[in-house]
């Protein structure tokens, strides 16, 4: 029976030059993901995904945006165990211009969508960064 784990994080985002740009960080395994982590006691999920950008990416200034979650899961084996991973995504625009690289990551890059896509290396949060591109798209002709 697997074991069950709940993370959440947050695409995060920054307009520069005119230009959308995507927070990137790269993992100790080697995978290109968005800031997330593990649930904390009774946390609600849109608290773990502001706590996790605050630790992962050293980003204070940013806002959650409302309506958009989506989740992607997956299975792994650690510790002789096979875990089940469910991960909610949420969107997140960021005021700052710079991040810092957390202990918990070998690297971090602001990239554009295109680059963004071609450098994350999981199908979820891949096809995830299209939908929520599609919903930042529809927001700016909102505006």
């Amino acid at each position: 029976m697997p074991v069950q784990a709940v993370s959440a994080g947050a695409i995060l985002f920054r307009d520069t030059r005119g230009r959308r740009e995507y927070l990137l960080l790269k993992s100790r395994p080697g995978d290109w993901e968005f800031p997330k982590g593990g649930v904390e006691g009774e946390e609600e999920l849109q608290q773990t995904a502001i706590r996790e950008v605050r630790e992962e990416a050293g980003i204070g200034d940013f806002r959650l945006l409302d309506g958009f979650r989506r989740d992607y899961d997956y299975v792994f084996q650690a510790g002789g165990k096979t875990i089940h991973k469910t991960v909610h995504l949420f969107v997140a625009r960021s005021f700052e211009a710079s991040a810092e690289l957390s202990s918990e990551h070998r690297d971090l890059q602001w990239r554009d969508y295109e680059q963004a896509i071609n450098t994350i290396t999981q199908d979820g949060p891949r096809d995830i960064l299209r939908e929520a591109h599609e919903f930042l798209d529809e927001l700016d002709e909102t505006e």
